[in-house]
């Protein structure tokens, strides 16, 4: 095999391929279809300082080439984490990453410090795309302002890895990642989903209980690497891309962009084995262009 091995901040990862967060559990309801200790890192889904029931049914619906969420961080809280998930997988061979979500700057510093204690947790990944109760429900990450507030908030209270992921709904996604970077993220994830919505037009009533939610899929890969090639050129910090990957191939486009490592998300609801195959599949192409390292290709576009 070519060497895969990666570095995400601080974070060494066996090889680029991660899952992302909200698509693949805890990591362990996809034991039954795959070897969990092929990957580089399981991202593990949402979790809040106390338990969230999320948003009301329907909650997804299809979309051509893609899917809708408007799931709402439905989770039982960090506490029930700590106490029933992680003794479970801790063990697991593989790099475990927690996703902090929260509706304050005090919530995500909470859930920071309690997921800091926990040895075999070696990061976490900063999803500030939530909503900022205090500001009137405005995203986190969609002003360099309050991106910038909770991440240096955190950053003070937590030392390990720290991923900022990023929301695509912003006009310029390099001057949010250039604020999350200069108050000390360790490297960004993006993009997050999408804004959109669903009609049936047969009831003429939205799909969706909350009328719009988080576009994900193949959809969207044109536009998260063409944020990934951005940022890449904005920043110093190592990027993961995702959105919309598929396959291998998507995969090393990413990478081509900028990107360190990559996320599988909603191709996991498809084929649960995906993210195995892709590792293989990342492999077989370094073998086939003779290409020892993937550092090679990282950032490797030629324009």
């Amino acid at each position: 095999m070519a060497d895969l091995n990666v570095n995400i901040g601080g974070l060494k990862l066996k090889n680029p391929v991660m899952t992302a967060s909200g698509t693949f559990g805890y990591g362990e309801e996809f034991a039954d279809f795959i070897d969990l200790s092929r990957l580089g890192g399981i991202i593990v889904k949402g979790t809040t300082l106390h338990h969230r029931e999320g948003n009301p049914y329907p909650r997804m619906a299809e979309t051509p080439s893609g899917m809708l969420n408007a799931v709402g961080l439905q989770n039982k809280g960090v506490d029930h984490f700590i106490e029933h998930i992680y003794p479970r997988i801790k063990d697991i061979d593989t790099c475990f990453l927690v996703n902090v979500s929260g509706a304050s700057v005090e919530d995500y510093v909470a859930t920071a410090e309690k997921i800091l204690a926990l040895d075999r947790i070696p990061g976490i990944e900063l999803n500030i795309s939530c909503p900022n109760v205090k500001e009137g429900g405005m995203a986190f990450g969609t002003s360099c302002k309050s991106a910038a507030e909770v991440v240096r908030a955190v950053r003070k209270v937590y030392s390990k890895t720290l991923i900022v992921k990023l929301s695509p709904n912003v006009t310029d996604i390099t001057e949010i990642a250039r604020a999350v970077e200069a108050e000390g993220a360790d490297a960004v994830s993006l993009i997050n989903t999408l804004l959109g919505m669903a009609i049936d037009a047969n009831r003429r009533r939205p799909i969706l209980s909350t009328i719009t939610g988080g576009l994900s899929g193949a959809c969207v890969k044109p536009v998260a690497l063409r944020m990934v090639w951005q940022t890449f050129h904005a920043v110093k910090i190592p990027i993961v891309g995702l959105g919309g990957i598929m396959n291998a191939t998507d995969a090393i486009e990413f990478i081509l962009a900028g990107a360190s490592a990559i996320e599988v998300g909603t191709a996991n609801f498809i084929d649960p084995q995906i993210s195995e195959k892709i590792v293989v599949g990342i492999d077989e192409y370094l073998e086939k262009n003779n290409i020892h390292s993937i550092q090679e290709l990282i950032g490797g576009l030629i324009i």
